[in-house]
Protein backbone atom coordinates (compact mmCIF):
# COMPACT_ATOMS: atom_id res chain seq x y z
CA UNK A 1 0.00 0.00 0.00
CA UNK A 2 2.95 2.25 0.68
CA UNK A 3 3.75 4.81 -2.05
CA UNK A 4 6.90 6.26 -2.81
CA UNK A 5 8.17 9.28 -5.02
CA UNK A 6 9.97 7.18 -8.07
CA UNK A 7 12.15 9.59 -8.75
CA UNK A 8 14.09 11.27 -5.78
CA UNK A 9 15.63 9.95 -2.63
CA UNK A 10 13.98 9.03 0.21
CA UNK A 11 13.88 8.09 4.07
CA UNK A 12 12.35 4.44 4.97
CA UNK A 13 11.86 4.10 8.56
CA UNK A 14 10.06 1.84 10.68
CA UNK A 15 10.59 -0.57 13.86
CA UNK A 16 12.92 -3.54 13.19
CA UNK A 17 10.30 -6.61 11.72
CA UNK A 18 7.57 -4.69 9.80
CA UNK A 19 9.16 -6.26 6.02
CA UNK A 20 11.14 -2.98 5.36
CA UNK A 21 14.40 -5.15 3.92
CA UNK A 22 12.51 -7.67 2.38
CA UNK A 23 10.52 -4.76 0.45
CA UNK A 24 13.42 -2.98 -0.49
CA UNK A 25 14.87 -5.98 -2.53
CA UNK A 26 11.82 -6.74 -3.70
CA UNK A 27 10.67 -3.22 -5.23
CA UNK A 28 14.60 -2.12 -5.81
CA UNK A 29 16.18 -5.75 -7.20
CA UNK A 30 18.24 -3.24 -9.71
CA UNK A 31 19.18 -1.40 -7.35
CA UNK A 32 23.10 -1.70 -5.39
CA UNK A 33 22.09 -2.99 -1.58
CA UNK A 34 24.39 -2.02 1.29
CA UNK A 35 23.35 -3.61 4.33
CA UNK A 36 24.79 -1.74 7.27
CA UNK A 37 23.80 -5.08 9.74
CA UNK A 38 26.95 -6.89 7.44
CA UNK A 39 29.41 -6.11 9.93
CA UNK A 40 31.97 -5.98 6.94
CA UNK A 41 30.17 -3.62 5.09
CA UNK A 42 29.95 -1.44 8.12
CA UNK A 43 33.12 -2.02 9.35
CA UNK A 44 34.54 -1.05 5.91
CA UNK A 45 32.24 2.27 5.42
CA UNK A 46 33.16 3.05 8.81
CA UNK A 47 37.07 3.13 8.20
CA UNK A 48 36.41 4.84 4.39
CA UNK A 49 32.96 6.50 3.46
CA UNK A 50 34.29 7.44 0.08
CA UNK A 51 34.26 3.81 -0.81
CA UNK A 52 30.59 3.58 -1.02
CA UNK A 53 31.44 6.28 -4.53
CA UNK A 54 33.58 3.09 -5.60
CA UNK A 55 31.17 0.68 -4.77
CA UNK A 56 28.51 2.00 -6.86
CA UNK A 57 30.80 3.12 -9.72
CA UNK A 58 31.89 -0.33 -10.24
CA UNK A 59 28.07 -1.34 -10.11
CA UNK A 60 27.40 0.71 -12.43
CA UNK A 61 23.75 1.31 -10.61
CA UNK A 62 21.98 4.90 -10.38
CA UNK A 63 20.07 4.17 -7.48
CA UNK A 64 21.24 3.06 -4.13
CA UNK A 65 19.64 0.90 -1.41
CA UNK A 66 21.01 1.70 2.15
CA UNK A 67 19.44 -0.24 5.02
CA UNK A 68 19.63 0.80 8.33
CA UNK A 69 21.74 3.38 8.15
CA UNK A 70 21.50 4.66 11.88
CA UNK A 71 24.32 2.88 12.27
CA UNK A 72 26.42 5.17 10.31
CA UNK A 73 24.82 8.47 10.39
CA UNK A 74 28.20 10.03 8.96
CA UNK A 75 27.80 8.26 5.51
CA UNK A 76 24.99 10.64 5.09
CA UNK A 77 27.57 13.38 3.87
CA UNK A 78 28.69 10.94 1.60
CA UNK A 79 25.43 10.48 0.30
CA UNK A 80 24.65 13.73 0.14
CA UNK A 81 27.68 14.76 -2.34
CA UNK A 82 26.90 12.22 -4.45
CA UNK A 83 22.96 13.04 -4.77
CA UNK A 84 24.28 16.87 -5.76
CA UNK A 85 27.74 15.52 -8.18
CA UNK A 86 26.41 12.22 -9.65
CA UNK A 87 22.26 12.60 -9.26
CA UNK A 88 22.05 8.87 -7.56
CA UNK A 89 18.97 8.24 -6.25
CA UNK A 90 18.95 7.41 -2.75
CA UNK A 91 16.88 4.73 -0.67
CA UNK A 92 17.89 5.13 3.17
CA UNK A 93 16.37 2.64 5.40
CA UNK A 94 16.25 2.23 9.52
CA UNK A 95 14.59 1.11 12.57
CA UNK A 96 15.99 4.01 14.66
CA UNK A 97 16.05 7.56 14.70
CA UNK A 98 17.60 8.33 17.91
CA UNK A 99 21.23 8.93 16.02
CA UNK A 100 19.68 11.15 13.31
CA UNK A 101 18.03 13.39 15.68
CA UNK A 102 21.45 15.06 16.51
CA UNK A 103 22.06 18.82 15.13
CA UNK A 104 24.96 18.07 13.43
CA UNK A 105 23.56 14.99 11.51
CA UNK A 106 23.22 15.70 7.92
CA UNK A 107 20.11 14.53 6.61
CA UNK A 108 20.24 15.99 3.46
CA UNK A 109 18.76 19.56 3.50
CA UNK A 110 15.20 18.40 2.55
CA UNK A 111 16.14 16.40 -0.37
CA UNK A 112 15.00 12.97 0.37
CA UNK A 113 11.53 12.23 1.71
CA UNK A 114 10.76 10.41 4.87
CA UNK A 115 8.43 7.60 4.90
CA UNK A 116 7.59 4.84 7.30
CA UNK A 117 6.19 1.32 7.40
CA UNK A 118 4.02 0.11 9.37
CA UNK A 119 3.09 -3.85 11.08
CA UNK A 120 0.55 -5.21 7.90
CA UNK A 121 -2.65 -3.62 7.45
CA UNK A 122 -5.77 -5.57 7.15
CA UNK A 123 -6.08 -4.00 3.16
CA UNK A 124 -2.60 -5.63 2.72
CA UNK A 125 -3.59 -9.21 4.33
CA UNK A 126 -7.06 -9.20 2.76
CA UNK A 127 -8.26 -13.04 3.04
CA UNK A 128 -5.92 -13.65 5.19
CA UNK A 129 -6.94 -11.10 7.60
CA UNK A 130 -7.50 -13.03 11.43
CA UNK A 131 -9.02 -10.85 13.70
CA UNK A 132 -8.90 -12.97 16.56
CA UNK A 133 -4.78 -13.75 15.36
CA UNK A 134 -4.51 -10.37 15.25
CA UNK A 135 -5.49 -9.44 18.86
CA UNK A 136 -3.26 -12.00 20.56
CA UNK A 137 -0.51 -11.76 17.83
CA UNK A 138 -0.25 -8.34 16.34
CA UNK A 139 0.53 -7.88 12.40
CA UNK A 140 3.99 -7.91 12.07
CA UNK A 141 4.69 -9.74 9.24
CA UNK A 142 6.46 -13.04 11.13
CA UNK A 143 4.15 -13.05 13.40
CA UNK A 144 1.35 -14.10 10.47
CA UNK A 145 3.62 -16.29 8.63
CA UNK A 146 5.41 -18.54 11.80
CA UNK A 147 4.31 -21.46 13.32
CA UNK A 148 4.37 -20.04 16.54
CA UNK A 149 4.00 -16.49 16.41
CA UNK A 150 4.04 -16.12 20.34
CA UNK A 151 8.10 -17.98 20.59
CA UNK A 152 8.64 -15.51 17.40
CA UNK A 153 7.49 -11.99 19.31
CA UNK A 154 9.28 -13.67 22.79
CA UNK A 155 12.30 -13.65 20.47
CA UNK A 156 11.74 -9.92 19.33
CA UNK A 157 11.63 -8.18 22.54
CA UNK A 158 14.98 -10.07 23.64
CA UNK A 159 16.49 -9.03 20.37
CA UNK A 160 15.54 -5.47 20.63
CA UNK A 161 17.08 -5.58 24.52
CA UNK A 162 20.06 -7.33 23.43
CA UNK A 163 20.67 -5.12 19.63
CA UNK A 164 18.99 -1.76 20.19
CA UNK A 165 19.82 -1.19 23.80
CA UNK A 166 23.55 -3.40 25.03
CA UNK A 167 24.91 -2.71 21.39
CA UNK A 168 23.88 0.62 20.82
CA UNK A 169 24.50 1.57 24.61
CA UNK A 170 21.66 3.64 24.68
CA UNK A 171 21.18 2.71 28.63
CA UNK A 172 23.79 0.98 30.90
CA UNK A 173 21.04 -0.90 32.94
CA UNK A 174 19.40 -3.77 30.36
CA UNK A 175 18.10 -4.95 33.47
CA UNK A 176 15.82 -1.62 34.43
CA UNK A 177 15.14 -1.23 31.04
CA UNK A 178 13.25 -4.45 31.02
CA UNK A 179 11.56 -3.83 34.06
CA UNK A 180 10.32 -0.34 32.73
CA UNK A 181 9.10 -2.27 29.36
CA UNK A 182 6.62 -4.26 32.21
CA UNK A 183 5.67 -1.25 33.50
CA UNK A 184 4.99 0.59 30.50
CA UNK A 185 3.28 -2.17 29.41
CA UNK A 186 0.71 -1.23 32.24
CA UNK A 187 0.00 2.08 30.70
CA UNK A 188 -0.75 0.96 27.29
CA UNK A 189 -3.86 2.90 26.11
CA UNK A 190 -4.01 5.03 29.58
CA UNK A 191 -2.78 8.25 30.54
CA UNK A 192 1.12 8.48 31.02
CA UNK A 193 2.22 8.74 34.62
CA UNK A 194 5.81 9.01 34.84
CA UNK A 195 5.63 8.51 38.37
CA UNK A 196 3.90 5.73 38.68
CA UNK A 197 5.90 3.65 36.24
CA UNK A 198 8.82 4.76 38.07
CA UNK A 199 7.44 3.39 40.85
CA UNK A 200 6.55 0.01 39.10
CA UNK A 201 9.89 -0.35 37.88
CA UNK A 202 11.79 1.11 40.83
CA UNK A 203 13.62 3.53 38.37
CA UNK A 204 13.84 7.27 38.91
CA UNK A 205 11.41 9.72 37.02
CA UNK A 206 14.22 11.11 34.87
CA UNK A 207 15.07 7.77 33.72
CA UNK A 208 11.90 6.85 33.18
CA UNK A 209 10.92 9.72 30.61
CA UNK A 210 14.65 8.90 29.27
CA UNK A 211 13.33 5.54 28.67
CA UNK A 212 10.46 6.45 26.50
CA UNK A 213 11.96 8.90 24.77
CA UNK A 214 14.44 5.90 23.66
CA UNK A 215 11.20 3.84 22.55
CA UNK A 216 9.93 6.39 20.57
CA UNK A 217 13.29 6.88 19.37
CA UNK A 218 13.19 3.13 18.10
CA UNK A 219 9.70 3.65 16.71
CA UNK A 220 8.22 1.02 19.37
CA UNK A 221 5.99 3.23 21.49
CA UNK A 222 4.10 6.82 19.94
CA UNK A 223 2.51 8.69 22.38
CA UNK A 224 -1.15 10.53 21.67
CA UNK A 225 -1.31 14.61 22.52
CA UNK A 226 -4.99 15.34 23.88
CA UNK A 227 -7.68 17.48 21.36
CA UNK A 228 -7.87 20.57 22.80
CA UNK A 229 -8.89 22.74 19.95
CA UNK A 230 -11.56 25.06 20.87
CA UNK A 231 -12.00 23.02 23.99
CA UNK A 232 -15.43 24.82 26.00
CA UNK A 233 -14.65 22.04 29.14
CA UNK A 234 -11.49 21.82 31.28
CA UNK A 235 -9.45 18.72 29.40
CA UNK A 236 -6.66 16.58 30.20
CA UNK A 237 -3.48 17.50 29.29
CA UNK A 238 -1.44 14.14 29.22
CA UNK A 239 -0.64 12.12 26.40
CA UNK A 240 -1.35 8.58 26.17
CA UNK A 241 0.65 5.97 25.16
CA UNK A 242 0.27 2.96 23.28
CA UNK A 243 3.25 0.44 22.12
CA UNK A 244 3.12 0.64 17.88
CA UNK A 245 2.02 -2.99 17.56
CA UNK A 246 -0.99 -5.43 19.29
CA UNK A 247 1.26 -8.73 19.58
CA UNK A 248 4.59 -6.33 20.75
CA UNK A 249 2.50 -5.21 23.61
CA UNK A 250 0.84 -8.32 24.46
CA UNK A 251 4.47 -10.10 24.74
CA UNK A 252 5.81 -7.53 27.14
CA UNK A 253 2.60 -7.03 28.84
CA UNK A 254 3.30 -9.54 32.36
CA UNK A 255 -0.38 -11.57 33.12
CA UNK A 256 -1.36 -12.96 36.46
CA UNK A 257 -4.22 -14.35 37.86
CA UNK A 258 -5.41 -11.80 39.05
CA UNK A 259 -5.67 -10.05 35.48
CA UNK A 260 -9.12 -9.50 33.87
CA UNK A 261 -8.69 -11.09 30.20
CA UNK A 262 -11.25 -8.23 29.14
CA UNK A 263 -9.11 -5.35 30.39
CA UNK A 264 -5.76 -7.20 28.41
CA UNK A 265 -8.38 -7.71 25.60
CA UNK A 266 -10.05 -4.08 25.21
CA UNK A 267 -6.74 -2.63 25.18
CA UNK A 268 -5.64 -5.18 22.56
CA UNK A 269 -8.50 -4.26 20.37
CA UNK A 270 -7.74 -0.04 20.68
CA UNK A 271 -3.98 -0.82 19.92
CA UNK A 272 -4.78 -2.84 16.68
CA UNK A 273 -7.60 0.25 15.48
CA UNK A 274 -4.43 2.71 16.17
CA UNK A 275 -2.05 0.78 14.24
CA UNK A 276 -4.44 0.77 11.64
CA UNK A 277 -5.17 3.89 11.73
CA UNK A 278 -1.55 5.37 11.44
CA UNK A 279 -0.63 2.87 8.94
CA UNK A 280 -3.62 4.05 6.72
CA UNK A 281 -3.12 7.92 7.84
CA UNK A 282 0.05 8.12 6.23
CA UNK A 283 -0.21 4.97 2.99
CA UNK A 284 -2.99 7.38 1.68
CA UNK A 285 -2.10 10.25 2.48
CA UNK A 286 -4.76 11.17 4.93
CA UNK A 287 -2.99 14.02 6.89
CA UNK A 288 -4.61 13.48 9.87
CA UNK A 289 -3.37 14.16 13.63
CA UNK A 290 -4.47 11.37 15.87
CA UNK A 291 -5.61 12.82 19.36
CA UNK A 292 -7.58 10.90 21.97
CA UNK A 293 -10.37 13.46 24.06
CA UNK A 294 -10.72 13.05 27.95
CA UNK A 295 -12.35 16.01 30.15
CA UNK A 296 -11.54 16.59 33.80
CA UNK A 297 -14.88 14.60 34.59
CA UNK A 298 -13.81 11.20 32.86
CA UNK A 299 -15.03 11.81 30.09
CA UNK A 300 -12.70 9.98 27.32
CA UNK A 301 -12.86 9.55 23.53
CA UNK A 302 -10.14 6.78 22.39
CA UNK A 303 -9.35 8.45 19.26
CA UNK A 304 -9.96 11.99 17.37
CA UNK A 305 -8.99 11.96 13.73
CA UNK A 306 -8.35 15.74 12.96
CA UNK A 307 -7.52 17.27 9.33
CA UNK A 308 -8.71 19.05 6.22
CA UNK A 309 -10.60 15.93 5.57
CA UNK A 310 -12.81 16.65 8.51
CA UNK A 311 -12.83 15.71 12.71
CA UNK A 312 -13.60 11.92 13.42
CA UNK A 313 -13.87 10.32 17.03
CA UNK A 314 -13.95 6.62 17.35
CA UNK A 315 -14.52 4.48 20.91
CA UNK A 316 -13.54 0.81 20.52
CA UNK A 317 -15.81 -1.09 23.25
CA UNK A 318 -15.39 -5.12 23.62
CA UNK A 319 -18.99 -5.29 24.56
CA UNK A 320 -21.37 -6.99 22.02
CA UNK A 321 -24.05 -4.34 23.20
CA UNK A 322 -22.88 -0.94 24.30
CA UNK A 323 -25.00 0.63 26.42
CA UNK A 324 -26.00 4.29 27.03
CA UNK A 325 -23.27 5.02 29.39
CA UNK A 326 -21.14 3.24 26.55
CA UNK A 327 -21.76 6.40 24.14
CA UNK A 328 -21.99 9.19 27.17
CA UNK A 329 -18.43 10.50 26.10
CA UNK A 330 -19.37 10.56 22.69
CA UNK A 331 -22.57 12.30 22.89
CA UNK A 332 -20.59 14.71 24.62
CA UNK A 333 -17.96 15.46 21.97
CA UNK A 334 -20.54 15.48 19.61
CA UNK A 335 -22.44 18.40 21.78
CA UNK A 336 -19.10 20.36 21.88
CA UNK A 337 -17.95 19.54 17.97
CA UNK A 338 -21.10 19.05 15.95
CA UNK A 339 -19.51 18.79 12.72
CA UNK A 340 -18.19 16.02 13.60
CA UNK A 341 -18.75 12.25 12.84
CA UNK A 342 -18.51 10.15 15.99
CA UNK A 343 -18.24 5.65 15.89
CA UNK A 344 -18.46 3.30 18.15
CA UNK A 345 -16.80 -0.06 17.16
CA UNK A 346 -17.83 -2.96 19.22
CA UNK A 347 -17.66 -6.76 19.48
CA UNK A 348 -21.37 -7.36 18.21
CA UNK A 349 -22.26 -8.43 14.57
CA UNK A 350 -24.95 -5.37 13.94
CA UNK A 351 -24.56 -1.83 12.33
CA UNK A 352 -26.87 0.71 13.92
CA UNK A 353 -27.14 4.45 15.45
CA UNK A 354 -28.22 6.13 18.39
CA UNK A 355 -28.05 9.76 19.09
CA UNK A 356 -26.29 10.81 16.08
CA UNK A 357 -23.15 7.75 16.34
CA UNK A 358 -22.57 5.20 14.35
CA UNK A 359 -22.13 2.13 16.27
CA UNK A 360 -20.27 -0.73 13.44
CA UNK A 361 -18.82 -3.92 14.26
CA UNK A 362 -15.44 -3.64 14.91
CA UNK A 363 -13.91 -6.18 12.20
CA UNK A 364 -16.62 -4.80 9.85
CA UNK A 365 -14.90 -1.28 10.96
CA UNK A 366 -11.57 -1.76 10.80
CA UNK A 367 -11.93 -3.37 7.10
CA UNK A 368 -14.09 0.10 6.31
CA UNK A 369 -11.70 2.36 7.74
CA UNK A 370 -10.55 3.51 4.87
CA UNK A 371 -13.68 4.68 3.94
CA UNK A 372 -14.99 6.52 6.70
CA UNK A 373 -11.74 8.07 6.82
CA UNK A 374 -11.13 8.71 3.20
Amino acid sequence: MMSYPANESFFLFGPRGTGKSSWLKEEFAEALYVDLLDDETYTSLLAYPRRLEEWIVESNKKRVVIDEVQKLPKLLDEVHRLIESRKLLFVLSGSSARKLKRTDVNLLAGRAETLFMYPLTVRELEADFDLKHSLQFGQLPLAYTRRNPKAFLKSYITTYLKEEIQQEGLTRNVGAFSRFLEAASFSQGSILNMAEVGRESAVERKTVEEYFTILEDLLLAVRIPVFTKRARREIIVHPKFYFFDAGVYRAIRPRGPLDAPEEIDGTALETLFFQECRALNDYLDLEYKIYYWRTRAQLEVDFVLYGERGLHAFEIKRTARPRGADLAALREFLADYPEAKAYCLHGGRRDYSEGGVQLIPFEKGLKTLPDLIG
